[in-house]
């Protein structure tokens, strides 16, 4: 039986995050639980801020900021195959492309 992994998307609501949540929920694995954080509560903006995240959209994984989150956009990581299937060495078949770059928000300290 494989262990569940928790995967963490801090949102502030903006385009950029809403297609990020879109691209985890479509390629996350059967034992993924995917939650999405809304930045602009004040609780999830400390934990944020605790975990080092220092723009929106950020993508958490068992705790641990993904690499996407820490210099590379979300979509790079995903297409990387870092939050699908393929990490957990299950190919799903799917390749999924980035669609360009788009600057990420920051989160005043």
């Amino acid at each position: 039986m494989t262990a569940k992994r928790k995967i963490e998307v801090f949102s502030a609501g903006c385009p950029v995050c809403m297609e990020t949540i879109e691209l985890v929920n479509r390629v996350a694995c059967p034992s993924c639980e995917v939650s999405v954080l809304d930045m602009n509560q004040a609780a999830v903006a400390q934990r944020a801020k605790e975990l080092g995240i220092r723009s929106v959209p950020a993508v958490v994984i068992d705790g641990k900021l993904a690499d996407c989150c820490a210099g590379r956009r979300p979509q790079e990581a995903v297409a990387g195959g870092r939050i699908g299937p393929t990490r957990l060495g299950a190919d799903s078949g799917r390749s999924e492309g980035v669609q360009g770059r788009r600057e990420s928000k920051q989160i005043a300290a």
